[in-house]
């Protein structure tokens, strides 16, 4: 018998092919006859509807146990379908049964909250909505690998455990071996990190972007593609304590390239979802974001819109009745003035550049007006920023005087320090949240959907 999966079967089975198909039963419907079971196996949306005669079936008996939720094999074979909604069922002769699904389990046929959801979640992938987010997922790191590698950049895995604060805002994990019930401590009744592990203090990374350069100014274009780490006190649906981060680095390269870079990337990956994940994104179109594949599209087919930061504050400044967060300049733009500037103003997707350095990180490359940097944003639609990036100071100098401004202290980023003294030259990056990437392609509205096993203040279940 041949196996196969059941998207394949569904896009390409022949009639008169005898096949063993495994998977989980979504539904059981009993007639006089005939039983006819919906059997999925996650590789769609769309099950293969099983159809089981009695007359000619063996073992009523354990065909009578078998309920949702059941893992089972079934072999047989294909035929045209009869009823409506499939082209193609198949024709059982004979079932196996891997493991039966008592009547409590948890995922009956009937609509599930995501809150709910989110209390099973070691169940929640065999749900309509939760199984494309998987799929999308899957495809959207394909998509991203595609892009780097067609394109010559080179994937470096960056450590999880750091002792440089990428960021400068000490919103980190400390990762220890110390027993928390008998801390050492110094004379000075200090904790002695030299009896650590590492003999100093260490987190879990909050961005790649710090080591990724050190490869980028070796190795030419490279980028990073892992888990980073915030220990940010934050209870929204936009932000996770464990996520994933896509972060290229480019070497000899300018804002400017940055910029097209970043555009190319987000038109590559989301177009490349919509042209192999159609079913899934129908789903989401459908029931979860009216219009997410039109404004996927709109992202794909839209030249973005380059403005400074000084010009969006000032076509702000002209709507600030319409805030709840009036802007001035020096501030940081928020969510309601990103979705303003390319909503309202741009109608397309907006890249923001040549922020204040207050409010930027140290790394970022200083203009030669003392008061702003080369950073960028890119902002799109319906959700605001997707995409953050700079041009990083190559200045050996200047790097150094913002470390001490910012009071970090210059022992942890020597290394970060020798980039500059050793071969310095222009280079630039930007980081993309994965989870946002994917709530902005699927419509999911909570960012604790679009991740297997999300983790937050106050949450580490599973």
């Amino acid at each position: 018998m041949i196996t196969r999966p059941i998207r394949n079967i569904l896009e390409s089975g022949k009639e008169g092919e005898k096949l063993s198909i495994p998977g989980w039963v979504r539904t059981v419907r009993d007639s006089k006859n005939v039983v006819f079971i919906s059997l999925n196996d996650g590789s769609s949306i769309t099950g293969l509807q099983l159809v089981v005669e009695k007359d000619s079936f063996s073992d009523l008996e354990a065909l009578g146990k078998i309920s949702v939720g059941s893992a089972i094999i079934a072999e047989g074979t294909l035929k045209k379908s009869q009823g409506q909604g499939q082209s193609i069922e198949l024709l059982v002769s004979s079932i196996k049964i891997e493991g039966l699904s008592p009547e409590d389990y948890p995922l009956q046929k009937k609509r599930h909250t995501l809150e709910y959801l989110r209390e099973i979640a070691h169940l929640r992938a065999r749900t309509n909505t939760l199984g494309a987010v998987e799929r999308v997922r899957s495809r959207m790191s394909y998509a991203v690998h595609s892009f780097f590698q067609d394109r010559g950049f080179m994937y470096v895995h960056t450590p999880i455990i750091t002792a440089s604060d990428c960021e400068g805002a000490g919103e980190m994990f400390q990762v220890t071996t110390l027993d928390m019930d008998k801390l050492p401590l110094t004379k000075q009744g200090k904790v002695d990190y030299e009896k650590d592990f590492f003999q100093k203090k260490a987190y879990l990374t909050v961005s790649g972007q710090l080591e990724g350069e050190t490869y980028a100014t070796a190795m030419g274009n490279i980028y990073t593609f892992g888990p980073t780490f915030r220990a940010e006190n934050s209870n929204t649906k936009r932000h996770l304590a464990e996520f994933w981060m896509i972060e290229p680095e480019m070497a000899f390269a300018d804002i400017n390239d940055n910029m097209r870079v970043a555009e190319d990337f987000l038109k590559y990956i989301f177009k490349d979802i919509l042209e192999h994940q159609e079913e899934d994104m129908d789903f989401f179109d459908n029931f979860v974001e009216k219009g997410v594949k039109k404004s996927l599209m709109h992202v794909v087919e839209t030249p973005f819109v380059h403005m400074t930061y000084t010009d969006a504050i000032k076509e702000l400044e002209k709507n600030n009745d319409k805030f709840d967060y009036p802007v001035k300049w020096g501030v940081d733009i928020q969510t309601e003035h990103e979705r303003y500037l390319t909503e309202v103003v741009a109608s397309s997707p907006v890249i923001v550049t040549d922020y204040p350095k207050e409010i930027k990180s140290f790394y970022m490359k200083q203009n030669d007006d003392g008061k702003t940097v080369r950073g960028m944003d890119v902002l799109v639609p319906r959700l605001g920023e997707i995409i953050g990036g700079s041009e990083r100071e190559a200045d050996y100098d200047k790097l150094l005087a913002r470390i001490k401004e910012l009071g970090l202290k210059e022992e942890n980023y020597s290394w970060y320090l020798d980039l500059r003294k050793y071969g310095s030259c222009t280079h630039s990056g930007f980081g993309l949240g994965f989870e946002r990437a994917i709530l902005y392609a699927t419509g999911m509205q909570n960012i604790r959907d679009v991740i297997p096993y999300p983790r937050y203040v106050h949450n580490a279940s599973f």
